[in-house]
């Protein structure tokens, strides 16, 4: 036995009591006369004493050539401390060492393991496992743990079945790249690795299994933003007999467990927004309703004077910034600034100042006359002392400029409160959207959605029309599930796929498993997938996914611990029958 109690255990309770601990060495302190040591596992620090009074000579010469993350076992007698230290749960005693053990010896590490490190992000991600061994991710994972494990049982309470999909699977179009795997027992032909195991639940409720859950890794070989990572974490749901209003009361359920569970946090209001809703308003699909700045569209109060810039705009809209009409020029140059940033992309900015007196001041003035700025205050729902910022062009790119605005200020205000929690329902997604690249419509989720009922006629006459019976589950500006009613009869499947641009040729070659298992008694369903990463940051009071992921990736897909990706030998492309391009 390596230890009889944990480093978290010990209090003023187990006074003169023998115990075996064990652990890494966290800290050193050599008084010459009397060493302490700070041994720390997973569960908190004791205190270790070596003193030259009560310790044998041959201990404290061992206890001398420590070094910090040697892995070291002892046995000894709990004293009280003279120091008390109220920060941890064995504050009040420490251990008399009198047998000591060095397990393993370390070389010294490449950063402090302390909650505040001097590592930078890619030296800690190359030493991923001593990473862990701080408090800051450890505790991450441990909730994730915690989280995943509050999922399980709630679904299981609620009759769902947990079913392992396969991982090697055919290419499907799903929106972004397949990760493929070549087959060596099958030259020449290749699986792929599953975006999300869709077609898999649909096959499994043509099985007749009712309700179904997984928590599955997916794969998406995709250019990576800032906190996207090429295989992810999915709690992956799906459901027969169930119309749309069935599936958001069921997870609006799971969310609320989730909630109140892991955060202690009672939210009984799941408002419903319509896409088209949050576009208008929030200027994204996925609104952080936690605070105000709502949209204000001033195409009718701000077009047909002399202005040229609005005059030629497809759209004219700006947000009220509470508070900020105290900024100074410099500050409000720099907003301006921020905003024509590439990320952003806006060409410009227009701002009131609308003072707390209720004068108005702004940068056309040249243009436009107190009763037309009174408007633009009247349609932005500002207030005395509020600053009014104002983009315009092209609508859906100005919307995404100002999302990205308001936001921003959101963050700077201090108004995206971490541990507030708004969730928020979007619905009524457009089912196909244009692409100019391929000049044709691509399915805004997937093929499988179902178009809202009554609705397929509009399909051949002005598809951009048509809603999809989809919803996303937002919380506090993140999206953290989606999902649809799907299509289960093969007639408008095989219609959908017709519009979608599939030949009967391509759609039987892709998914001709699917058309066929319709043809069998396929029951009405629908599902969500939750993404268990960012759900798990958010209810963590993080904006970043990667510090809950045991084995995160950097921005260019590498692991640059084990680093992959890494070629491979000769021998293997040969028994692969691959041969790379020079």
């Amino acid at each position: 036995m390596y230890r009889d109690h944990n480093n978290s255990e010990l209090n003023i309770l187990s006074l003169n009591k023998k115990v075996t601990l064990s652990g890494w060495v966290q800290k050193i302190r050599d008084k010459g006369f009397i060493i302490w040591v700070d041994l720390r596992d997973r569960y908190g620090i004791t205190q270790l004493v070596f003193d030259s009074e009560r310790t044998s000579k041959e201990i404290m010469e061992q206890a001398r050539e420590l070094g910090r993350e040697f892995v070291i076992q002892v046995e000894g007698q709990v004293l009280e401390r003279e120091s008390k230290n109220e920060n941890i749960a064995t504050g009040e005693i420490e251990v008399l060492v009198e047998k000591l053990t060095v397990l393993n010896a370390s070389e010294t590490p490449p950063f402090t393991i302390e909650d505040k490190t001097d590592g930078g992000e890619d030296l800690r991600m190359k030493y991923r496992y001593l990473d862990i061994r701080r408090n800051p991710v450890k505790n991450k994972l441990i909730f994730r743990s915690k989280v995943s494990m509050a999922v399980r049982n709630y679904l299981s309470q609620q009759d769902f079945v947990e079913v392992e999909t396969p991982y090697l699977i055919k290419s499907t179009p799903e929106g972004a790249r397949d990760f493929v795997v070549p087959s060596r027992m099958n030259a020449g032909q290749f699986y792929a690795l599953p975006q999300s195991p869709q077609t898999f639940k649909q096959l499994l409720m043509v099985g007749g299994l009712d309700k179904y859950f997984q928590i599955v890794k997916c794969f998406r070989d995709e250019d990576l933003r800032a906190d996207r990572q090429p295989e992810f974490t999915q709690i992956d749901c799906e459901m027969t007999f169930v119309e749309q209003e069935d599936i958001l009361n069921t997870f609006e359920g799971l969310t609320k467990h989730l909630l109140k569970e892991i955060n202690g946090v009672e939210v009984q209001e799941f408002p419903r927004m319509t896409y088209d809703e949050a576009m208008k308003t929030y200027g994204n699909d996925k609104p952080d309703i936690r605070f105000g700045m709502k949209f204000g569209e001033l195409n009718a109060v701000a077009q047909h004077k002399e202005f040229k810039v609005f005059n030629e705009a497809e759209l004219v809209v700006g947000i009220s910034i509470p508070g900020a009409a105290s900024y100074s020029r410099k500050e409000i140059d720099k907003l301006i600034d921020w905003v024509k940033r590439p990320q952003v992309g806006a060409k410009g900015m227009v701002y009131v100042k609308y003072n707390e007196d209720g004068s108005l001041k702004s940068s056309v003035d040249k243009f436009y006359d107190e009763a037309d700025l009174k408007a633009w205050v009247d349609k932005t729902n500002a207030k005395p002392s509020d600053l009014i910022c104002i983009l315009s062009g092209d609508a859906n790119a100005t919307r995404a400029q100002l999302s990205a605005l308001r936001m921003e200020m959101g963050n700077r205000l201090g108004l995206r409160k971490p541990n507030e929690f708004a969730p928020l329902w979007v619905i009524d997604f457009p089912l196909l959207e244009w692409d100019e690249d391929t000049k044709r419509y691509h399915a805004m989720h997937h093929p499988f959605t179902s178009p809202k009922v009554g609705q397929i006629p509009l399909l051949a006459t002005d598809p951009g029309a048509v809603k999809a019976n989809a919803y996303d589950l937002v919380l506090n500006g993140n999206e953290i599930g989606g999902g649809s009613i799907r299509i289960h009869d093969q007639k408008t499947q095989a219609l959908m796929f017709d519009y979608l641009g599939f030949t009967k040729e391509e759609a039987e070659a892709q998914f001709g498993f699917l058309m066929k298992a319709f043809t069998y008694g396929a029951p009405p369903h629908g599902g969500i997938a939750f993404g268990l990463d960012r759900l798990v940051a958010i209810l963590g009071g993080q904006e970043s996914i990667r510090d809950f992921i045991a084995f995160p990736k950097n921005n260019s897909g590498r692991d640059i611990m084990i680093d992959a990706p890494a070629p491979i030998d000769e021998e293997q492309l040969k028994e692969l029958d691959l041969k790379l391009r020079s």
